[in-house]
């Protein structure tokens, strides 16, 4: 079949509107199994097809692309790279955008071999036309051509082929073409940058990541909140760390969540704000960065009394996100009535929000609750202990209500909370004493997609895993759990039949 398909191939390189051809090599192609393709890749003549491609018909164009697509897969990226150049570049000219995500997808496969790319990086025409790329209405083009770019930048020559010759001035020129473009690049400048320092160097000399900065601290507030998202990628690298720090951006940050009581624009860019020192702070030390930028946590509690769903949903996510290291723990206890009074409006929202809220309040419930065996000394059992208790009145309840509302990422959710909490003494003598809660844990019917069934399971897999719960459950309760995790998540109880004798 394979060799039909080169016949084929040979016939529409024959005929000048080969429509009829095209059609029949497309269900052929599509046929064949990629393996012996492969096998007659030196055999396919893939010019004519390409050559098609500049006619006004679009279904010859859509065609085209579609056999293109499959044989183009046979073929090794050295040889697109050395034979396949020029289609290539008149690929990503193309008016139609599925001619250029072709010719990207393909430069694509070229980038990801070690020996092809350098063919590429000798092609400075082929370069600046991906560069363009990025810079047309088509998203999905311009993130085909950013991710290429980036993985050429993985290499010292690829590094010095777009900083270093007037790629970087075709780079500044797409970037004027608007606010959304520019911001395409500052994507990809960060990508770069968070390979490594040496990266990052490239980065800062060209001037575009100081670029960046500065319109992260100017006064467009928009700018502002589309930019922060940028840097905060910058610093989940050490050395982008290290960058943001020596050159003050950090305490540029922190003074403009200062100043941003007095702006009855900040909440456009003070989540982001928030979320950057909430990210930095469990990238580095929760402490540390507590204390110097002490108007982080102050804007978290503040948030956190905000009558904005937006602004409490970021403040809980932050606490979420601080709360996940022991760390973090020890700062949010130190705040003392401060933090209790925002466990309090976690806990009302978490039954009185939107679903999305709710959610996301179980998840910071969760993160900020879990204790691993190691760490549970007496000191940390009786804060996690006091923490829920002040979630609510009866706590315990709440989520077990939670868990029964007739939605499925609020029931993982909860059951989540439960898991968290599963392998502390404390709280399983809370399940044990609540009327029907084992029966609730052991009750298959109640899950009824993948996603509940498995977070039913990983709660049975902590307690039965448990040291104490044979104790505190007693032996019998034991041996349920354990039976339950030894017939895995997905476990149907047979249904017996009984057999009527006489009958038919």
């Amino acid at each position: 079949m394979a060799a039909q398909a080169v016949a084929l191939l040979r016939e529409v390189a024959r005929l000048e509107a080969p429509l009829e051809e095209l059609r029949a090599l497309q269900s052929v192609v599509h046929a064949v199994p990629l393996h012996e393709l492969r096998e007659q890749a030196a055999e396919l003549r893939l010019g004519p097809l390409f050559s098609l491609l500049n006619g006004n018909n679009r279904e010859q164009t859509a065609l085209c692309v579609s056999i293109l697509e499959k044989l183009l897969q046979a073929v090794e990226p050295v040889h697109l790279a050395r034979n396949l150049r020029v289609d290539l570049q008149r690929g990503l000219t193309h008016p139609d955008d599925s001619v250029k995500s072709l010719t990207l997808s393909q430069i694509g496969r070229i980038v990801e071999n070690t020996e092809a790319v350098s063919e590429i990086l000798n092609n400075v025409e082929l370069l600046k036309q991906i560069v363009y790329c990025i810079g047309g209405e088509n998203l999905s083009v311009a993130k085909v051509a950013i991710k290429s770019l980036s993985r050429i930048s993985l290499t010292q020559a690829g590094l010095e082929a777009l900083f270093e010759s007037n790629l970087l001035d075709d780079l500044k020129n797409v970037m004027k073409t608007n606010d959304v473009v520019r911001y395409r690049v500052y994507e990809l400048i960060v990508e770069i940058s968070s390979v490594s320092s040496e990266s990052l160097n490239y980065c800062t000399t060209s001037g575009l990541v100081t670029q960046l900065l500065r319109e992260l601290t100017g006064e467009d507030v928009l700018v502002r909140a589309t930019c922060i998202e940028m840097v905060t990628s910058l610093a989940y690298t050490h050395h982008g760390r290290q960058y943001l720090a020596q050159e003050g951006v950090i305490d540029q940050i922190s003074n403009i969540i200062v100043g941003a009581d007095s702006d009855p624009f900040s909440g456009f860019y003070l989540p982001g704000f928030v979320k950057f020192f909430g990210n930095l702070a469990v990238m580095d030390s929760p402490q540390q960065i507590c204390e110097r930028y002490p108007v982080f946590l102050e804007k978290v509690f503040e948030m956190a009394d905000s009558q904005d769903p937006t602004m409490i949903g970021v403040a809980v996510d932050t606490v979420g996100i601080l709360g996940s290291s022991v760390e973090g723990k020890q700062v949010l206890q130190k705040t003392g009535t401060r933090f209790e009074r925002l466990l309090v409006r976690i806990g009302y929202q978490a039954k009185n929000a939107s679903t999305e809220l709710k959610t996301r309040c179980l998840d910071a419930v969760s993160s900020l609750l879990y204790l691993s065996p190691e760490q549970q000394t007496d000191d940390f059992l009786r804060m996690a202990e006091s923490w829920f208790s002040s979630l609510s009145r009866d706590s315990l309840e709440l989520f077990r209500g939670i868990s029964n509302q007739p939605f499925p990422e609020l029931h993982c959710a909860a059951l989540k909370v439960f898991t968290a909490i599963a392998n502390q003494p404390w709280a399983q003598k809370l399940m044990f004493n609540s009327p029907g809660f084992v029966e609730f844990v052991m009750d298959r019917s109640v899950e009824h997609d993948k996603a509940s069934k498995d977070a039913k399971y990983e709660l049975v897999k902590a307690l039965a895993n448990s040291k104490t719960v044979a104790e505190i459950f007693g032996n019998s309760n034991y041996l349920r759990l354990r039976t339950y995790l030894s017939e895995g998540p997905y476990y149907v109880k047979p249904v017996a039949t009984t057999a009527v004798e006489g009958a038919d």
